[in-house]
């Protein structure tokens, strides 16, 4: 993984930009979610949003390097 790229001069670090997208894909998922209705079965939504988040950045991050488990 590049360590930061420049963004119109101003350097800008991989991982800000790879959580940029986390949380854009996780909105997206969580508007889904809550669209059908799982958002009742969650006992704690902003802990799941959280934990979803996480995974979702992870899976990126992996991509990005090429890495599987």
């Amino acid at each position: 993984m590049p360590g930061e790229f420049t963004l119109h001069g101003v350097f800008v670090p991989t991982l800000v930009a790879m959580m940029v997208l986390a949380w854009v894909l996780g909105s997206g998922l969580a508007f889904v979610l809550r669209r059908v209705g799982a958002y009742r079965h969650i006992w704690h939504p902003p802990l799941f949003n959280l934990a979803v988040f996480v995974v979702v950045l992870d899976g990126l991050l992996r991509l990005l390097h090429g890495n599987t488990p």
